[in-house]
């Protein structure tokens, strides 16, 4: 009986000992990243990939997880600017990815819940054809 609870035992804390040097292993890698952050990556700011469309002084942003109201400002535009060459139509969204600082705070024009101010353009495509669904009704 005494060896059957003393192999348990011996067992038990092989098991934990080897847990326990995976767990060490995964935390070394991940504080050499975190020293690896770069100066952007510890600014506050929040990387978002999403669907844009600016249209007649109401901007917004689609994410796959959240709709998000853009505050007009002069990296708007710029952004703006940049899709233009990429739509056909004024109403059309086009794939960007940006770095902005994410607010609730209350707006009288933008009633979004969530809005973000661009603060980085960091890329800017069409979207793929087979995404553009429209439907156009013509008079």
């Amino acid at each position: 009986m005494k060896s059957v609870l003393l192999i348990l035992l011996a067992s038990f804390t092989v098991l934990t000992s080897c847990k326990n040097d995976s767990k060490s292993e995964n935390q070394n890698t991940s504080n050499s990243s975190s020293e690896e952050k770069t100066v952007k990556q510890n600014d506050g700011l929040t990387h978002l990939k999403g669907e844009f469309v600016y249209y007649d002084g109401a901007a917004v942003l689609q994410t796959h997880a959240n709709i998000y109201g853009v505050l007009i400002t002069d990296k708007l535009k710029e952004l703006d600017k940049q899709a233009q060459q990429y739509k056909s139509e004024p109403t059309d969204m086009v794939l960007v990815e940006i770095r902005g600082k994410i607010t609730n705070q209350k707006d009288e024009k933008i009633l979004w819940e969530n809005k973000v101010e661009v603060m980085e353009i960091l890329n800017v495509k069409p979207t793929p054809k087979e995404d553009n669904k429209v439907i156009k009704l013509e008079n």
